[in-house]
């Protein structure tokens, strides 16, 4: 967790970094399609400052209050920051609308293009190694920041290709569209990470495939026992809790039983990791018959 909480506060000094490059490209220039660029940017700033507050209190452990830990914390930061990136979305698209009623020349447009072109490359770099580490650290908050620094790279790099096409063909009035046609790709970008975080918040079911490899580990390991059912899962973002029901015949012992749980809960966390697993031994006579049968 420490290892995320450095990576979160480096995406601060990343973002501040990008941000003064941005905002002297717009400032050099006073092109439209550089201020969305640039706007983008300040919500990167917000967002890598609210993932690390998201991770230092979810790495606190769980306590009377909170059984279940504070992963969830993520979350909240996540669905923020998708705010965030919708109300960015809404300026750039008023700022837009004032160019296009009152359109006025860039300024040195070459180097504002390349001071952006400059902030890009840091972005996508970064962006990079912070999904790499919001994968590999199960960490929501650091997936959604990632995932809107590659919104940010794709909509700067098309900036950037439409900008110059636009200066060298002398149709300056496409500055403000290219304005448009980034706050209108960020809306999307920015509803899909409210979408995935209000899933995890609402305890959303995991995509069917995990379902099945676990469905599939539960029966390949449970030799013994009759069935499994009730299988529920639920994901509070670094840790995955697991719970179902498992059917042993009647006249089998306790420690019996144990044995065939502990067998289960070590195939599944070798395969799965971060996962919480909760077993409920019940006798044959309770069997639904329509569970995961046993190999």
């Amino acid at each position: 967790m420490q290892r995320l909480q450095r990576i979160a506060t480096g995406s601060i000094l990343v973002g501040l970094i990008v941000l003064g490059l941005k905002g002297l490209a717009w400032w050099t220039t006073g092109s439209a399609a550089l201020y969305s660029d640039a706007l983008e940017t300040v919500v990167n700033v917000v967002a890598a400052g609210l993932a690390l507050g998201a991770l230092r209190y979810a790495a606190r452990p769980a306590d009377a209050n909170h059984p279940y830990g504070h992963d969830k914390a993520e979350f909240f930061a996540a669905v923020v920051e998708g705010v965030l990136i919708v109300i960015a979305a809404l300026s750039i698209l008023e700022h837009a609308w004032m160019v296009w009623r009152h359109p006025r020349p860039i300024i040195a447009p070459l180097r504002g293009i390349a001071l952006n072109a400059l902030a890009t490359f840091i972005n996508g770099g970064w962006a990079a190694i912070l999904l790499r580490a919001g994968q590999s650290g199960h960490s929501p908050a650091l997936r959604a920041d990632a995932r809107h620094l590659l919104a940010d790279v794709v909509t700067s790099a098309g900036v950037i290709v439409a900008l110059l096409g636009a200066i060298l063909g002398g149709a300056l009035w496409l500055d403000p569209l290219l304005a448009v046609a980034v706050a209108l790709y960020i809306l999307f970008s920015g509803w899909r990470i409210i979408r995935a975080s209000v899933g995890g918040l609402m305890d959303e079911a995991p995509d069917p495939i995990i379902v099945e490899r676990i469905r599939a580990l539960v029966g390949e390991h449970a030799t013994g026992a009759i069935e499994a059912h009730d299988l529920r899962m639920r994901s509070t973002g670094r840790l995955t809790f697991l719970e179902f029901h498992l059917v042993v015949p009647g006249a089998m012992r306790v420690d019996e039983a144990h044995e065939i749980c502990d067998r289960i809960e070590e195939a599944l966390r070798k395969a799965m990791g971060n996962l919480v697993v909760t077993i409920h031994v019940e006798p044959e006579m309770k069997a639904k018959r329509h569970g995961v049968p046993v190999l």
